[in-house]
């Protein structure tokens, strides 16, 4: 009898865990590639302000995922968990632009669930000191002058964000992007050196990444961030392209999604929660600390933004010839 009444509790102790158990209980956050880039930045920003701010008991768990700028992850997510209510996805603006060029498969953004955006980078336009462009109107008035003395530098291939606003600056100066001179490097890091170095003229880059080499003595002049307004910080400065007559944008947002399977209680749970956590001043801190300016959005509003983003990029991609999805 005792040790009936001993599986009884067990059983009753069982039912009560699972019950209390929802997705913020042993939660883990995919980073679509190796460790230490952007989203492993984006996993980590969420694990700290997470734990610190009491929304989660146990620390939050980072696994990697690499491959395609999210292919690999979004395809794992939509195909083989696509319930995992505790499992959140890390994602960027490259990822959508990805998403817009058919680069994650059959999938696209209407196949998870968009959970929050927690802050942004922008595109911004960079030449060396010693440059004698000065604004992005020299820049415009040296590419219509000779176009073959412009060379642009970026991180990643043709259609990659670098290049896309490489090519957006080069069309707003009336030059086929097509026609442009430009340079693929591996990442920010050669980028910045080979125009230091004088091998590129003009570096098409991010915000925050150019004010990292700012505060660290780069020999380096921004001409213009691609945002809506102004920056905070050491770009507090710069212009926007818009306020130099150039209607360019290139908001490069980092955040999350869910699986496609997710319930509709379980996704509140996870709005709710970023919504609150988004708007305390230790959340503002800690994505400071990581190089990313402030945006913040979730749930249905996030859904409709990224949609409108992809169908922009996907727009985009056509008239520069590239491969879209329909």
């Amino acid at each position: 009898m005792k040790f009936a009444r001993f599986l009884g509790a067990l059983a009753c102790a069982a039912t009560v865990t699972a019950a209390l158990a929802g997705p913020l209980d042993k939660t883990e956050c995919i980073a679509p590639a190796k460790p230490g880039g952007g989203f492993d930045i984006t996993c980590k920003l969420a694990q700290t302000a997470l734990l610190d701010g009491k929304y989660i008991s146990d620390p939050m768990r980072v696994s990697y995922m690499p491959g395609g700028i999210g292919a690999v992850a979004y395809n794992a997510i939509v195909a083989q968990r696509p319930a995992e209510a505790n499992t959140i996805v890390a994602f960027s603006g490259g990822s959508l632009l990805n998403l817009a060029q058919g680069k994650f498969g059959r999938y696209n953004e209407n196949d998870v669930r968009w959970l929050a955006a927690v802050g942004s980078d922008y595109g911004a336009i960079v030449v060396a000191e010693n440059s004698p462009l000065k604004s992005l109107k020299d820049l415009v008035a040296a590419v219509k002058a000779d176009p073959s003395k412009i060379v642009f530098g970026a991180g990643g291939t043709v259609g990659s964000q670098d290049w896309m606003k490489a090519a957006l600056t080069a069309r707003a100066a009336g030059l086929d992007p097509k026609a442009m001179r430009f340079v693929a490097f591996e990442g920010g890091g050669e980028s910045m050196t080979a125009l230091q170095g004088g091998h590129v003229q003009v570096y098409s880059g991010d915000a925050s990444e150019a004010e990292e080499k700012l505060e660290a003595g780069a020999k380096i002049r921004v001409l213009a961030v691609m945002a809506d307004k102004r920056l905070e910080g050491a770009l507090a400065g710069v212009p926007t392209a818009k306020e130099q007559g150039l209607d360019i944008e290139w908001p490069i947002i980092r955040g999350f999604y869910l699986g496609p399977k997710v319930s509709d209680a379980d996704y509140k749970v996870w709005v709710d929660t970023f919504n609150r956590m988004m708007a305390t001043p230790a959340f503002e801190r800690a994505r400071a600390e990581r190089g990313l300016f402030q945006f913040a959005m979730t749930g249905p509003e996030l859904d409709a933004y990224v949609k409108k983003r992809v169908a922009a990029y996907r727009k985009l991609a056509a008239e520069f010839g590239l491969n879209v999805t329909k």
